[in-house]
């Protein structure tokens, strides 16, 4: 079932009621009024009218007999505000638990997106800069595959490449270094930098791989197994959705090379330069060119993502392909898009998106490192969120048992730092600050967390929070609404709107901004409205809002990956 929102509703009115086509009406949340369209100064000024005379015509002619429209008054210089009927507001909320989901329908239905994210290196360990790529990308998965459409996961994780010669050097020449391969990796690249011999066996190591060397092959895959090991480790502990079945690394994509370089070259997309084959931009031809393939006839990351783009098109059907990748790689991706578009494996049907996002800073507003200087690896800042988020925990609610207070840290800790990231808009840098994050007020993980448990527990103390049964006991009309109670519906009618704008714009903030509103709208409504003690039937109404409120931050809050537990 799909239950439009007011606002949705009243665009489509607002504009068969325009004199002329094409105008978006903006129709939105008001303070002096249930909502309000100030699309008609726009139209207004383009046809030469009086905004206010204008505007007074078109509400005149908002049509609709259903119930829907209380009041409707000309503002300002040429608003219209509109205040719903209680029986409609009431109606929505009936409507909307009724459905298990909430009336959202499947917008996303036939849509299929591949979506690339996460992408850490084999033999390295995970750091906090793989941070935003996978907890974005993990919400994004989530947000587009509860619309109904189709997800294609992506891990593009780094496996191929001079660097794993240099590893499987250091590892058949030192087979008694038994430390951890990151610790290995280190040390192969301090001797890679200082020691030609070394450097040169390397070299002929990685050419010895990429001809298929057996013993190569095999230490190869050995250190590709660990790694995933690691990996999978890591994304239990993030709880996000990216498994080993998603993998597809840079050497899946190593067979296609060589047919895409003479593939470029053959369609006149791609000429040789110095030596290399080079793509150059078809509007700037001094810009830097995209190598393809190097003077030295290796071929380098230019390679392996066209092969990526040509794949998922042809093969994995892609109708959306989504890069979360940081900001720094633009033009990166500009080039690669250009390219694949003027071969033809990127045809027009097929949108591109570089969902670009800025870094992780520390106090000193600098890329965020270890006291040490080093790189944060991501185990330890998730380890240092849960403890404390679990003292967090236990100085609000001490009389939890040891077990149920370890699982309430981990829901704490790892959605305050997933809401952290989230909650900032994608393309921002963002100060790593675990105090902030473990807040009980203001725009915290934390501080929703609680405003769900707090309705969980307003529900069990009513006796009934069964969605359905809530529904059923709504009393839609003669039942006068406080004005909280309006603003809290209006709010969790939006809840559609702002799913949309997640998935067409691929910014999960707009969700984090939208659930942290409405635990800011229900907060209000506590404070002004009885629930429990108010007369019948507004108790019965004021219960059914709190369970729709409750359905929609735990929904809300699963989107972003994170629990939303029924007590703390």
């Amino acid at each position: 079932m799909v239950v439009p929102s007011f606002a949705a509703l009243l665009t489509d009115r607002f504009a068969a009621a325009l004199p002329e086509p094409g105008f978006d009406p903006q129709v939105r949340l008001s303070e002096h009024a249930d909502l309000q369209a100030d699309g008609i100064l726009g139209l207004a000024r383009a046809l030469g009218r009086n905004p206010r005379q204008l505007a007074s015509e078109v509400a005149g002619r908002l049509a609709g007999t259903d119930g829907l429209i209380a009041d409707r008054q000309v503002a300002g210089p040429g608003f219209v505000n509109v205040t719903l009927s209680g029986a409609a507001l009431l109606g929505r909320v009936a409507e909307r638990l009724a459905d298990p989901r909430l009336g959202l329908g499947e917008p996303q239905a036939g849509v299929r997106t591949v979506l690339d994210y996460s992408h850490p290196n084999v033999a390295k360990e995970m750091h906090v800069g793989h941070l935003r790529s996978t907890i974005i990308g993990d919400a994004l998965a989530r947000v587009l595959t509860h619309l109904g459409g189709t997800v294609v996961r992506q891990n593009h994780i780094g496996d191929w490449g001079t660097q794993y010669g240099m590893l499987i050097q250091y590892l058949a020449e030192h087979p008694a270094d038994t430390s951890a391969l990151t610790v290995r990796y280190k040390t192969a690249y301090a001797l890679f930098g200082s020691d030609p011999a070394f450097a040169e066996r390397s070299r002929r190591r990685v050419v010895a791989l990429q001809g298929g060397d057996p013993d190569s092959l095999a230490a190869w895959r050995a250190m590709v197994e660990e790694s995933a090991r690691y990996f999978s480790e890591v994304y239990d502990r993030l709880g996000v959705l990216l498994t080993g079945a998603d993998t597809a690394g840079e050497s899946s994509y190593n067979p296609m090379l060589t047919g895409v370089a003479e593939d470029l070259e053959r369609l006149g997309v791609a000429r040789i330069s110095d030596g290399a084959l080079c793509v150059f931009g078809a509007h700037d031809a001094d810009a830097a060119p995209l190598i393809v393939r190097k003077s030295d006839g290796g071929f380098g990351y230019p390679a392996t993502d066209l092969a990526a783009v040509r794949h998922r098109v042809a093969v994995l059907h892609a109708d959306r392909i989504v890069y979360v990748v940081d900001a720094r790689q633009a033009p990166h991706f500009r080039m690669v898009f250009d390219a694949a578009r003027r071969a033809g494996w990127l045809p027009p049907r097929v949108e591109a998106v570089h969902a670009a996002f800025g870094m992780v800073l520390g106090a000193d507003g600098r890329p965020f490192k270890t006291r040490s200087g080093d790189t944060a690896p991501l185990v330890g800042l998730l380890t240092e969120a849960v403890e404390r988020a679990t003292a967090v925990v236990a100085a609000k609610n001490p009389r939890l048992g040891a077990a149920e207070l370890a699982a309430r840290g981990r829901d704490v800790g790892i959605g305050a730092v997933k809401y952290a990231d989230l909650s900032t808009s994608r393309t921002r840098d963002y100060l790593y600050d675990p105090d902030r994050m473990m807040a009980l007020t203001g725009n915290t993980g934390v501080y929703l967390q609680y405003a769900h448990a707090r309705l969980c527990s307003i529900l069990a103390k009513a006796g009934d929070p069964a969605a359905t049964a809530a529904a059923a006991a709504v009393t839609v009309t003669g039942v006068p609404l406080h004005d909280a109670e309006r603003a809290l519906i209006l709010r969790l009618d939006g809840f559609g709107d702002v799913l949309a704008g997640v998935a067409g714009h691929c910014e999960p903030h707009r969700l984090c901004t939208y659930l942290y509103d409405l635990a800011q709208t229900v907060t209000a409504f506590y404070e002004r409205c009885q629930v429990l003690k108010a007369p019948q039937p507004v108790r019965d109404n004021r219960i059914a809002v709190c369970a729709l409120t409750a359905r929609t931050l735990s929904t809300g809050l699963g989107l972003l990956g994170i629990a939303a537990p029924q007590r703390l």
